[in-house]
């Protein structure tokens, strides 16, 4: 078993940084009285309002959509994610204040309720009506009030939480499990029982761990114990929030039945179902088969919702196991998917007639001649809006982890710490009872355009390599192991220096591994890299192309035949506006071809019309 050191890290810089500071501008700039309006309503505290509010939030949190409210709860959780990391307390002023007038709300209830949405959506689908997830709504209240109490030690939404849970324990006394699975099949609950489940590891009463159970979902996860698969065509987002609850379900009460579902689950949707180029799956929400790949390429692919809760599960199912693939499958989606679909700004010289920035893409699109459609601040508040702020808050969680010390006979083991993703970030903990702190950055090997004795002065083309820089301090002296992710798109071996000296280090089930004594020492980590290609499966002509991790998408506006060879995809495509300034730039361009196309990273595509698969046509 392995945790994550995340509320010891901290993010130093690179692309992960940059988006916590844009999440972070976002959620100061939105008002307080606009996430708290729906709630208001709900409570009868908004009657003397002749006037509607400047900037009400419009889309699935306007005040007449059965979504209202959601995005609040998403607010919360990512406030309180953040503080925890910069310790900013305007935002925690901001988020304790939110906390204060949701308490409010439920006091003027009078019955535990503290829900933007009235209590009847949720009687009305006990009995049938279809009102629009109710039990999703709720969920991510609740949520915001834990992640509240947990991160930014704030005892009252706890409190509020046990009277939401009061609530919902009476709502479901007595309650069929026909009529629970009526209910849950009905519309999405979100990840309520993962909440239940949570707030039993704090609070040790039964009753919430009964409440845990009642809202498993036996339809789901029953053919999933018995090796059957039920994804085809099922809508995803729904489902995996539901492996979520399944999965901390195991992790509280140690049952078997829970991990079983949440192993058979990643195996019918990821190692039964071959992905995108970019790491992501689904089409028009629901999960494709997967021999029809190609039939679904379309404007729907890849919900964000989607992309973040499946790197949620493989950081469950990588904690459980240490398997390397769980770390590569985050890779891929974070670079694809997180970076790609969020908090997306124009440079400097864009047009003033279009759109500057947009929050999220609810859809990542995969079809020839594709557009992003960027959510704006106040008008889309869509599902994949709320979980953008969360998931900008947490690539600390997915980047260190410590193996737990399960030894016996009171023998100590040797320390274990695993360098899972290679985002700069800094760890400071303690291990063994000594003050241990490892920090890693990117070195971008542009150097300085003014300094004729600069680093870079020697290089005459784009580094074919990443470059990460650890540096290790410890108080004194300690014998650790070091297990450094050796990617999955390494072209040859990755090497480690300690200063000039190279280091041999043991290739263990994917890892770089390092057992000796550690001070402070200096390491250097080169990661060789190259384009590849990655095929559709069921139509192996047809492949999109990769640098390292990151897809690139060609600037052009239909689909267009490329000839060459699958296999040498650096005959196809060649370095292009190679160098700016000091800093050297990721875009291609395709060579030895009757017409010209430029290539640039998926991720930093804002309003271009681009293509991601070619199909490729051997030379004659």
């Amino acid at each position: 078993m392995y945790h994550s050191l995340a509320e010891k890290i901290k993010l130093t810089g690179g692309t992960a940084l940059r988006q916590l500071r844009r999440d972070y501008e976002y959620l100061m700039e939105l008002k307080e009285e606009n996430l708290l309006f729906s709630y208001y309503t709900e409570a009868g505290l908004n009657g003397k309002l002749a006037f509607v509010p400047k900037g009400l939030h419009g889309g699935w949190d306007a005040p007449l959509s059965h979504l209202r409210g959601t995005f609040t709860g998403h607010w919360l959780s990512a406030a309180a994610i953040i503080y925890q990391q910069i310790g900013d307390n305007r935002l925690k002023a901001k988020a304790d204040y939110i906390v204060s007038e949701i308490g409010r709300c439920q006091k003027a209830n009078g019955n535990g309720w503290a829900f933007s949405i009235p209590e009847k959506y949720l009687y009305g689908l006990k009995k049938g009506q279809p009102f629009f997830a109710p039990h999703y709504v709720c969920h991510k209240t609740m949520m915001g009030l834990l992640d509240m109490y947990l991160y930014a030690q704030n005892s009252q939404a706890l409190e509020i939480l046990k009277g939401c849970a009061e609530w919902f324990t009476l709502f479901t006394n007595n309650i069929s499990r026909e009529n629970m699975n009526n209910m849950m099949d009905m519309q999405e609950t979100g990840g309520i029982m993962e909440l239940w489940a949570d707030l039993y590891s704090i609070t040790g009463e039964q009753k919430h761990l009964e409440l845990m159970r009642r809202y498993e979902r036996p339809l789901l996860i029953e053919p999933l114990i018995k090796g059957i698969d039920v994804l085809n065509n099922m809508h995803a987002n729904s489902t995996i929030p539901e492996i979520h609850g399944c999965a901390r379900a195991y992790e509280i009460t140690g049952e078997k039945r829970y991990r079983t579902a949440v192993e058979q689950y990643w195996n019918f949707a990821v190692e039964k179902r071959p992905s995108y180029a970019t790491g992501g799956q689904t089409d028009g929400e629901v999960w494709a088969p997967g021999s029809r790949l190609s039939r679904r390429l379309s404007s729907r692919n890849q919900e964000h919702c989607v992309v973040y809760n499946m790197i949620r599960l493989a950081d469950y199912l990588y904690r459980w196991s240490g398997e390397k693939k769980y770390l590569d499958y985050i890779e891929m989606n974070i670079e694809n998917g997180l970076y790609a679909q969020g908090f997306w700004r124009a440079g400097e010289t864009g047009s003033k007639f279009l759109p500057s920035e947009g929050i999220v893409c609810y859809y990542l699109p995969l079809s020839a001649g594709s557009k992003k459609n960027w959510g704006r601040k106040t008008e889309d508040f869509w599902c994949c809006h709320c979980t953008a702020v969360q998931a900008n808050a947490k690539y600390r969680d997915w980047i260190y982890y410590m193996k737990e010390d399960i030894s016996s006979n009171n023998v100590s083991m040797t320390p274990e710490l695993v360098v899972a993703q290679y985002i700069p970030a800094k760890l400071q903990t303690l291990i063994s009872g000594t003050h241990f702190c490892i920090e890693m950055t990117e070195s971008d090997l542009g150097g300085d355009q003014l300094r004729i004795q600069d680093t870079s002065t020697g290089m005459d083309a784009h580094p074919d390599y990443l470059q990460m820089d650890v540096y290790i301090d410890t108080e004194s002296e300690i014998e650790a192991i070091l297990k450094f992710r050796i990617p999955w798109w390494v072209n040859g071996k990755m090497n480690i220096y300690m200063g000039q000296e190279e280091l041999l280090y043991q290739e263990e089930h994917g890892y770089a591994v390092l057992r000796q004594v550690w001070s402070s020492n200096r390491l250097t980590i080169l990661i060789p890299k190259t384009i590849t290609c990655k095929i559709l499966p069921d139509e192996p002509n047809t492949a999109a192309f990769l640098d390292g991790p990151v897809v690139l998408a060609g600037l052009v506006d239909r689909e267009t035949a490329i000839y060459g060879n699958i296999n040498t995809p650096e005959l196809m495509l060649e370095r292009c506006h190679e160098r700016e300034w000091s800093t050297w730039m990721p875009d291609y361009r395709l060579i030895g071809q009757p017409y010209g196309i430029n290539f640039k990273p998926l991720k930093n595509i804002g309003l271009e019309t681009y293509t991601v698969y070619f199909p490729i046509i051997p030379k004659s």
